[in-house]
């Protein structure tokens, strides 16, 4: 008598054919597979530094992330006394460059960097006019003749402490009919011709060429500014932030700051 499977013996097979075709095949997909290698997370440096520091710090910056493949550089300008200011309320930066060392001094007084900070360069200023020189300025002392449009940093800006510091050693009055916030908002205004001059840094009138024109005075070399660099105390790459530091105080940033004007402290 031949034996004749029932449906529920034939059920249970093909299930069970079904479990280990299933089983066989999540094991070759899973023998066939490599799991995928994440990418590395690149960590982003916040840089701020002062507004007659852009064009080098940026070049310094490019040096940077190319001899860091791991890294970004965020870089902010700015006027010195409006970053340090920010910094104070709290804003989020691993390194802060400004262009004295008073305003960088409010910082180190309340203990927001890591440790003193350091001096990497120095500046000078020069009166910028306008291509062609409309008003005919040849020396310090005409920016004090009636008439005469000048724009000045505000006081509390370290181009402001500048220019009236040396007014003081030239024993000449500017009266000025507008104050700005950052050295590089008083090149535009000369340089857009809303102004008959400006006092900028050295640097500055070399970074914009044909836009201005530059009048040394021999007064400038009675004020000189000192920038120092610091790492900022609540920095998450405190470590990465000193390698950067590190990277404009030595050999490659002084050759780029070089580059752009500046002296050695």
């Amino acid at each position: 008598m031949r034996f004749r499977p029932t449906l529920a013996v034939l059920t249970g097979s093909l299930l069970a054919a079904t479990v280990a075709t299933a089983g066989c095949g999540s094991a070759s997909s899973t023998s066939g597979s490599s799991p995928s290698a994440s990418p590395t997370a690149k960590t982003t440096l916040t840089v701020f530094a002062a507004a007659s520091l852009k064009g080098s710090f940026q070049k310094i910056a490019d040096g940077f992330t190319a001899d860091h493949a791991n890294v970004d550089v965020k870089l902010s300008f700015a006027g010195s006394s409006d970053l340090v200011a920010q910094i104070q309320q709290g804003a989020p930066a691993d390194v802060i460059a400004t262009a004295d060392t008073t305003t960088m001094g409010k910082l180190v007084t309340d203990g927001l960097l890591t440790d003193a900070p350091k001096n990497f360069a120095t500046n000078t200023l020069e009166i910028a006019v306008p291509p062609g020189n409309p008003a005919g300025i040849t020396a310090l002392a005409d920016l004090a003749k009636p008439g005469v449009k000048v724009v000045l940093c505000a006081p509390k800006v370290p181009c402001g402490a500048a220019a009236a510091k040396v007014q003081t050693a030239a024993h000449v009055t500017i009266t000025p009919v507008s104050e700005e916030q950052s050295v590089t908002d008083v090149l535009g205004k000369v340089s857009a011709g809303e102004a008959d001059a400006g006092l900028v840094y050295v640097t500055d009138v070399q970074s914009a060429g044909a836009k201005v024109r530059g009048i040394p005075f021999p007064e400038s070399t009675s004020v000189v500014n000192t920038y120092p660099i610091g790492v900022v105390k609540k920095s998450a790459n405190a470590a990465v932030a000193r390698q950067f530091v590190d990277t404009v105080l030595g050999a490659k940033g002084q050759a780029v700051l070089t580059n752009f004007g500046f002296a050695h402290p």
